[in-house]
């Protein structure tokens, strides 16, 4: 299974990148003409068995060094232009991550990386997330993300850990291209038991 979820991967991340690059140049243009700075923001974050890499995003607010090392999420939207709120909602400053797809230290689909310091207060429950790959979108995503409390987030993540197939994760990038379309609010949750860990 996990080897053919990589060759799959590296098929699809690829194609996409090929197929995408038209796009992706557009969009590096359009966010150096507009904001000055790096064309994409970088974050360490924690994969696999808390494995370290750093994820690519189109830079879609102006820089702020002191607000990113602190994770001061407060002056976002002071921060966000006009362009980078577009290609946030159509998840177009996501697109950089299937470069660490392809390098391997993400998949397309898997439970969304997450940053050090909230890895540090994982407990065991919440810690088996990092079992498999992180990806670009996963089961939370397509079941409410934004929409979902953190415990209902994880509920989700650990049962993707549980169940992910092949399958599956066709069904979650087709679900995901559907909300890129119509928005999140039309994908919102439905009311889940919340496990004890």
């Amino acid at each position: 299974m996990l080897n053919l979820k990589r060759s799959a991967d590296i098929i699809v991340s690829s194609f996409f990148l090929l197929v995408l690059s038209p796009l992706l140049l557009i969009t590096g243009v359009i966010i150096k003409v507009t904001m000055p700075g790096p064309l994409f923001f970088r974050q360490r974050r924690v994969g696999m068995h808390q494995k370290l890499f750093d994820i690519l995003k189109f830079r879609s607010m102006k820089v702020d060094r002191s607000a990113e090392e602190s994770f001061d999420f407060d002056k976002d939207e002071e921060r966000i232009t006009s362009f980078g709120r577009l290609i946030r909602r159509l998840k177009i400053d996501e697109l950089p991550q299937l470069l660490n797809v392809l390098k391997g230290d993400m998949s397309l689909v898997g439970p969304r990386p997450t940053i050090e310091q909230q890895v540090e207060e994982y407990d065991a429950y919440q810690r088996r997330r990092l079992d498999v790959k992180p990806g670009m979108t996963g089961l939370a995503q397509v079941n409410g993300n934004t929409y979902l409390t953190w415990e209902e987030r994880i509920e989700y993540d650990i049962e993707y850990v549980d169940t992910h197939s092949l399958k599956q994760d066709v069904g979650i990038i087709l679900k995901t291209i559907l909300i890129v379309l119509f928005g999140e609010g039309n994908f919102k949750k439905t009311e889940r038991k919340i496990s004890k860990g």
